[in-house]
């Protein structure tokens, strides 16, 4: 029966480290060819460790390419329309899951359903809608439209999420002598760490990886974000420049990363935090 069970719990492992492998796989492969030279990357033999470190590839991004222009301008929206996103989908959110009217079902519909549209749907009406505003080719611009395309998503996330608070929680509080905005504060903001952290680190990651809206609405170089910076290292008949693209790739990854590792500890601090009368 030992040796079943180890065998069982072997393979099991055995399949999620593969899986993982699987995942883990391209990033090493990119990190490698970033330190590769030119002559070692065309060289024709595979493997994942470089003959000789090299940092020409990082040395040319930053040389020749706007790579730290375009990811400031790419860490300036992601901040600013993931602070926006936040600050309307919490009190919406909480304010459709704790006030209940016959509207709300209509609205939560709504809020679904705009995710069925496409991009190029919304494209034009956007478009439209900032040239009115005066705010095409700008970050102010192109924030807006991040904010309008991440909040329905982000607003159903935390909704669910406030729901699954019981209110007897918000209601002992309340007996305790606290205020709504006490409970809000103190009570079911660090109950909510886990939603907000998966929140702010999709909304990022979203405006931080975003490209067709960039690519469309914004015409000035130096405004250019980092993922259409990136798509100029595709030169003419779809020739790559595979050593900066590599090495431009790895520094798009690591604010992602690191906002991630940052936001860890709000997944599991919010479990139970909160919950307990000081």
């Amino acid at each position: 029966m030992k040796v079943r069970t180890l065998l069982r719990n072997g393979g099991t492992h055995l399949a999620l480290g593969a899986y993982a492998l699987f995942l883990v796989f391209p990033l090493l492969w990119m990190l490698s060819t970033s330190f590769k030279s030119t002559a070692d990357i065309y060289s024709g033999v595979v493997s994942l460790i470089p003959g000789a470190f090299s940092l020409e590839h990082y040395r040319t991004v930053m040389t020749e390419q706007k790579i730290l222009t375009s990811m400031a301008n790419s860490f300036i929206v992601g901040l600013f329309s993931t602070v926006l996103v936040i600050l309307i989908a919490l009190p919406g959110a909480y304010a459709l899951a704790r006030y209940r009217t016959r509207w709300n079902n209509v609205i939560l519909g709504w809020i679904l359903g705009s995710q069925i549209f496409p991009v190029i749907l919304v494209l034009i009406p956007l478009y439209l809608i900032l040239r009115l505003l005066f705010l095409t080719d700008s970050l102010v611009g192109l924030t807006l439209v991040y904010v309008v395309w991440d909040l329905p998503f982000v607003l159903w996330m935390l909704h669910g999420y406030v729901k699954t608070i019981p209110m007897e929680i918000e209601e002992a509080a309340a007996i305790d002598g606290a205020s709504r905005g006490q409970i809000i504060v103190r009570v079911l903001a660090p109950l909510l760490l886990p939603a907000l952290g998966a929140s702010v680190l999709f909304a990022f990651v979203s405006a931080w990886n975003e490209f067709f809206f960039a690519l469309v609405l914004m015409k000035s170089p130096d405004l250019m974000t980092l993922q259409v910076e990136l798509a100029r290292f595709t030169g003419m008949e779809g020739q790559a420049r595979t050593g900066p693209l590599a090495a431009a790739s790895v520094l798009a990854t690591v604010p992602s990363v690191l906002l991630f590792g940052f936001l860890q500890k709000w997944f599991s601090s919010g479990l139970i935090a909160g919950a307990v009368k000081n």
